[in-house]
């Protein structure tokens, strides 16, 4: 999909450059061109997100799409580093913070960790968290199951920081 909205991209600015060789080089008439080639790489950008969405609903469709999304309580005792979500005990998603991703959680920011495709009926899921609570590292898992139906699957795992260790709440969305 990358690669056509690059071809159109590439189309589109050639295009573009022909027509600024017929053209007399005066000063209204390049700013003509380059209002062009702006208004391209704006439609050429639109098409992209539209292609992206299309991709998003041919790979994903509703019937069997989950996603599954991650939220911070603030404040925390702890520092999140990574997460390793499974779906009916396969891995799906490994994943490992940086600095500015748990600022933005820790300020109410959600992350989709997994989007996926699952049938329909009961599934486990669990998530491995590592992290620091103070300078000791500790992991903690979170189990639950799922009930998947035919609509899109919504997940949130709200991770709690308390005197202990993280604890995991799910939330059907």
């Amino acid at each position: 999909m990358r690669l056509i909205a690059s071809l159109a991209l590439f189309i589109a600015l050639y295009s573009g450059l022909s027509r600024a060789a017929d053209a007399p080089a005066e000063g209204s008439e390049l700013q003509g061109i380059d209002d062009q080639v702006q208004t391209l790489k704006k439609e050429v950008i639109q098409i992209n997100h539209e292609l992206s969405l299309l991709e998003e609903k041919l790979l994903f469709p509703s019937t069997t799409q989950i996603s599954v999304f991650v939220s911070l309580d603030a404040p925390q005792e702890f520092r999140l580093d990574s997460a390793e979500l499974s779906i009916d005990n396969q891995v799906v998603a490994k994943y490992v913070y940086t600095f500015r991703e748990l600022e933005a959680m820790n300020k109410g920011g959600v992350q989709r960790l997994h989007t996926g495709n699952i049938a329909t009926g009961p599934h486990n899921i669990s998530v491995l968290l590592r992290g620091k609570r103070g300078s000791d590292a500790f992991e903690q898992t979170g189990t639950t199951t799922v009930k998947k139906d035919v609509d899109p699957k919504f997940v949130e795992m709200h991770i709690v920081g308390g005197s202990g260790k993280p604890d995991v709440q799910f939330r059907d969305w």
